[in-house]
């Protein structure tokens, strides 16, 4: 949810009109994680009595377009102006306190002269404390968000500690000493001029540099320590700390570039170099020169570092090329993806599976009681499409949880647990906050992630990275089938000890040999569904039916179909459509089944039998070479090559994937920002 991007030029002169294109630009990079309204801040005009800077906030309601119309149509600032030095914030925003409208977008602003302005993504949850502390002091509020409180904050806290004469950096950990909740901010103030000050508790944010030239302490940044101090019965206060340049050019008249965004997709067209904030990190940009703090109550060990990464992710991966939407783009390149998935991974000739991230740990998850997932969403539907195939290769009972009921059940976990945190973004809300849960009870935790440098890949013991490349849409398509895939190969590196399953992992190693091809031929049944779709399309309601390997996928499916076409959709467990469910399928009903040869054929047959003796005509997605099919179904049958079943989810969901794209499509709705929605959901 939301995106903060921040661009801070050093000593590399811009004009006005670059600086606000580098901020929406890297807005509309962050457009695909769902928002309602769009704002910027930048330096406007001198002020003569102060020798600094005004800050102008531009703030709209609606699409990035709208701001950027905005923009144009400004003529409180000089375009052409050059600046040497200047930090421009921006944020997309998603609304939880109060509708979308300008006054409520971000930045927000300390007064009426601007002094202190924020972005923040997350929420405060003890905002009305705080918001009533200041009313009693005096400050007026504009907006009814949350974030308001903090700009206000700022300006209390600058107001009444002037003589201890605070750098902008402590002023913000004094501040953020005194939230509660999830956020990550940035902070642009005129008393601070050109100095830029970015924190972040449980909401994602990363720097990224670029250098003119070679930079120091270009691997490894030390993080500084400030005092801890207890005055009365207040909060922990800071005490004073001079600054010391941690990163910064070798030679002070260096130009030199700062990003600080949500997401890396943000900086990877300016720059590979990024850091990744932790929790309670202040990073400070002073000068040209960026310093990590931490305040002494946090962490203890003074010895601590960020590290920094190059991004593998290249531009054109989050470009649309010749596809109509993300979403598109992501169904069609899961050849491709569920191949990055496995590669290095498995070796088909020696039928071995080889998962870096867990060979140390191995033998500590093989003694473990029980392996629980936890995880929202796709996530979630990943881990049951593959649990009936863990169970069966680890011989260990396997629990699904959904991230926010196994916080809300407080939930008993024990030391010889083995908890898995399933994540596209690695930034989930929920199931972060189960991380910490698990950890604190001393369980081993694994985490299953497409995006390296997350908050779970960082907190875990132990992890696979899915390697299915950036993943823009919101309906989550392709992480989807490579977290399918890597759960795939858990179970059979967890296996190949044992000599009574090996005819079962061989048949399995070879299925995975050849599953690319076959999503291929899958993807060729693009053109039948799209006109599927268009007999769908005025229709209310959708039944999914299945059961066994399938039945995750008739959820996903459903999931699918509501989060895009915005269409009543409903998986249901064949095995038990006489318990209720049945009495919604009549003639006027859609129904789609899945029907193809594993455990639970004949079965989902009777299912199939059952529906069209209540004059329901079902889609059937089945197999190419089932003949009984044909002839037991008369209604539109699409088929899907065979495979072993334990793999058959992966090409099942392919069809649900195109069809709720398609009608999507056909109502005319944007695939890749759902309403309401967003890609990483960073609250509870």
């Amino acid at each position: 949810m939301c995106g903060i991007f921040a661009y801070l030029n050093f000593l590399h002169p811009q004009s006005r009109k670059k600086i606000l294109q580098i901020l929406v630009d890297g807005l509309r990079r962050l457009e695909y994680r769902g928002y309602d309204s769009a704002g910027i801040a930048v330096d406007g005009a001198l002020d003569g009595e102060r020798a600094n800077r005004h800050i102008h906030l531009l703030k709209q309601r609606g699409k990035v377009q709208a701001l950027n119309d905005l923009i144009d149509s400004c003529t409180d600032l000089d375009f052409s102006e050059e600046l040497s030095a200047h930090v421009g914030i921006a944020h997309t925003r998603w609304a939880t306190h109060g509708e979308p409208s300008p006054v409520n977008s971000h930045p927000h602003r300390s007064d009426d002269g601007n002094e202190f302005v924020v972005i923040h993504n997350g929420i405060i949850t003890n905002f009305k404390v705080l918001k009533q502390f200041l009313q009693n002091k005096g400050y007026a509020f504009e907006s009814e968000t949350d974030t308001e409180v903090i700009p206000k904050l700022l300006k209390y806290i600058y107001d009444t500690t002037a003589d201890e004469k605070l750098e902008f950096w402590q002023l913000v950990e004094r501040a953020a000493l005194q939230l509660e909740g999830a956020f990550a901010l940035a902070v642009k103030s005129r008393r601070f001029p050109n100095d830029l000050v970015c924190t972040r508790r449980g909401s994602p944010l990363l720097v990224g540099i670029r250098s003119m030239d070679e930079v120091s302490s270009a691997d490894r940044v030390p993080v500084l320590y400030s005092c801890d101090q207890q005055l009365g019965n207040e909060r922990v206060q800071l005490g004073k700390v001079p600054g010391i340049t941690t990163y910064a050019p070798d030679n002070e008249r260096t130009p030199i570039e700062y990003f600080f965004a949500s997401d890396p997709s943000a900086v990877i067209e300016h720059t590979n170099r990024v850091i990744y904030l932790e929790d309670d990190d202040i990073a400070a940009v002073r000068k040209g020169c960026l310093s990590i703090h931490r305040h002494k109550r946090i962490e203890e060990d003074e010895n601590m570092v960020r590290s920094v990464h190059t991004l593998k992710m290249e531009l054109q991966q989050i470009m649309k090329g010749n596809f109509e939407a993300f979403m598109q783009k992501e169904i069609f390149e899961q050849p491709e993806s569920v191949v990055n998935t496995m590669r290095g991974r498995i070796n088909f000739e020696e039928g071995t599976v080889t998962l870096g991230g867990l060979v140390s740990h191995l033998s500590e998850i093989r003694r473990s009681r029980r392996l629980i997932f936890i995880a929202c969403g796709t996530s979630y539907h990943s881990a049951m499409a593959t649990r009936q195939l863990l169970e069966e290769l680890t011989e260990l009972p396997v629990m699904l949880e959904l991230a926010s009921d196994f916080l809300d059940r407080s939930t008993p976990i024990f030391r010889d647990d083995v908890c898995f945190f399933v994540s596209q973004s690695g930034e989930t809300a929920d199931t972060l906050l189960a991380l910490r849960y698990c950890k604190g009870r001393g369980a081993l935790c694994v985490g299953i992630t497409n995006t390296v440098g997350s908050s779970i890949s960082r907190m875990t013991n132990c992890g696979v990275h899915i390697n299915a490349g950036p993943e823009i849409g919101v309906a989550s398509t392709k992480a989807y089938t490579s977290q399918f895939i890597s759960l795939v190969l858990f179970a059979l590196m967890m296996s190949e000890d044992r000599v009574s399953l090996q005819p079962r992992r061989r048949a399995i190693i070879e299925g995975l040999r050849v599953l690319p091809d076959l999503i291929k031929e899958v993807l060729k049944l693009d053109t039948s569904i799209k006109q599927l779709s268009a007999e769908l399309l005025e229709e209310k309601s959708l039944l999914l039916m299945g059961r066994g390997f399938n039945f995750a996928t008739c959820l996903e499916g459903a999931l699918k179909v509501k989060e895009v076409a915005y269409m009543h959709s409903e998986g249901i467990m064949a095995g038990e459509l006489k318990h209720g469910p049945l009495a919604l399928v009549d003639s006027n009903m859609p129904v789609l089944m899945i029907c193809v040869r594993d455990g639970t054929y004949t079965k989902c047959q009777n299912a199939l039998q059952q529906v069209m003796a209540r004059a329901g005509r079902p889609i059937v997605i089945c197999q190419q070479d089932d003949e009984e099919i044909t002839k037991l179904s008369v209604g539109r049958q699409l088929r899907v090559p065979p495979c072993v079943d334990c793999l058959t989810g992966i090409l099942t969901v392919i069809p649900l994937q195109l069809l709720s794209f398609h009608l999507a499509r056909a109502r005319g709705y944007d695939v890749d920002c759902p309403r309401n929605l967003a890609k990483s959901v960073t609250v509870e």
